[in-house]
């Protein structure tokens, strides 16, 4: 997206430009929620107020910067994991798969980062982790073992099965979108790599935490026990929850054909949900019962990313993001394989730090205005395949990377979990990196050579 005012003819904010202004109050908003002294939803509030009050954004502009698409689709996947929760359907599946895995740690953290991976395919990765992480935490309560690694393997997963279709991750949609490639196109393209990057994954999570995961032969024996249909506690809301789940992962696949938004497609879901759930409750009940819904909903986690987009948006605004995709062709000398690759570690990098989302919507319209130079629009395939590996996959470096990790970030901290910044930096970054190495070596074979 074109910057409304580029930067050399935007006013001077006591007399520096807005552009270091905007990235200083970035690199401000990061710094101090690394530092874990306040809550990372005041910290980004806090940089959305300043971006404002610094005059980089007027009010309309920061409204403009939230992706309400992205915080519609959170909220109403909250709403509807919280009402199906009660049936007991998420037990039914923890319990199914740990005996699938005959109760062993290790099996169960591949069988679920395989799974979570095939789901991100087909859903959007946020959706997946929400329907995810609760079966995650039942298996682990149930074995003892410690959460994180199993959320840690989630978070990845997530982002990497989303990168192999369209409709699985933010970036693949605009992209699809803006140069209409179909559904089709990036299964063909991307999934085969994707399997390699998702086996890599979890031959590296079984070496570094899997081997390591005890759990008492007591504990298996408890889980092999255990009857996955007695976990099912209300059978109506189960149905109710069954037809309003698969009605929107139908229209997520069906979005494009309906005209839908899949925030809108959230809400939907929800407001549906919310319906079936209360309808016959007399006034007092219905209160409760949404209520208590509503209490569940990860507010924490919304309001973050309404000051992060807004922060975000002022840093492109000023142009910012721009002048480094310019700088990118500058460097690559507009030779396919430099560009391509350019791109591709560029996109990782600075999708693991700023939202990939504004980052990808301004490398768009730059890579097509190359297309002259690499003999036009077909040419431009490998560069559309580089930014979409380079923007899902490069997310996974930093809990901010993308919306998946800090909807996780949300649940476990909920639940007495740990899930730091720089804790998982530390793990995530490095195989972040292996990731991104192995799509390179496919980008060259398949496109670059």
């Amino acid at each position: 997206m074109t910057p409304a005012n580029p930067p050399d003819t935007v006013a001077l904010i006591f007399g520096l430009s807005p552009m270091w202004v905007a990235v200083g109050l970035l690199i401000f908003t990061y710094a101090a929620i690394m530092t874990e002294r306040l809550n990372r939803a005041i910290v980004a509030l806090c940089g959305a107020v300043l971006i404002i009050a610094s005059g980089i954004l007027d009010q309309k502009d920061a409204i403009a910067g939230i992706d309400f698409n992205t915080i519609g689709l959170l909220c109403g996947m909250m709403i509807i994991v919280s009402i199906s929760r009660k049936s007991g359907i998420f037990e039914y599946l923890a319990i199914w798969a740990a005996k699938l895995a005959k109760g062993n740690p290790a099996g169960i953290l591949a069988l679920l980062a395989v799974v979570t991976a095939v789901v991100s395919a087909l859903l959007d990765n946020v959706t997946t982790v929400l329907l995810v992480v609760p079966v995650t935490l039942v298996i682990c309560s149930h074995l003892k073992v410690p959460p994180y690694p199993y959320l840690l393997s989630q978070v990845l997963a997530s982002n990497i099965g989303g990168t192999a279709t369209l409709i699985g991750d933010p970036p693949n949609i605009i992209i699809g979108a803006q140069v209409g490639l179909s559904f089709n196109s990036f299964v063909t393209n991307l999934a085969p790599i994707i399997l390699v990057v998702l086996v890599v994954h979890t031959v590296a999570m079984h070496l570094f935490w899997g081997k390591s995961l005890r759990s008492t032969p007591e504990a298996k024996a408890r889980i092999m026990a255990l009857d996955e249909r007695a976990a099912i506690t209300d059978k109506v809301l189960l149905v109710k929850s069954l037809i309003v789940i698969s009605g929107v992962l139908v229209s997520f696949i069906l979005a494009r054909h309906l005209g839908l938004e899949s925030g809108t497609i959230g809400i939907m879901g929800a407001t549906l949900m919310l319906l079936l759930d209360n309808v016959g409750k007399s006034a007092e009940a219905q209160t409760e019962s949404v209520t208590t819904v509503f209490n569940e909903v990860e507010w924490i986690t919304l309001f973050f990313f309404i000051g992060l987009f807004v922060v975000v948006a002022g840093v492109e605004h000023t142009g910012f993001l721009k002048m480094l995709a310019d700088q990118l062709v500058v460097v690559t000398g507009g030779e396919l394989k430099a560009t391509g690759l350019g791109i591709l570690w560029a996109s990782a990098f600075l999708s693991a730090i700023v939202d990939n989302i504004p980052f990808v919507a301004t490398m768009i319209p730059l890579i097509k205005a190359m297309a002259p130079t690499f003999g036009g629009p077909d040419g431009l395939m490998p560069l559309w395949w580089a930014l979409s590996l380079g923007a899902c996959l490069g997310g996974n470096g930093t809990l901010v990377g993308a919306s998946a990790n800090l909807t996780v970030a949300g649940i476990a901290e909920r639940n007495g979990i740990p899930f730091r910044f720089l804790t998982y930096t530390k793990h995530a970054f490095p195989m972040m990196v292996v990731h991104v190495a192995v799509c390179h070596a496919y980008l060259v074979w398949r496109y670059l050579g």
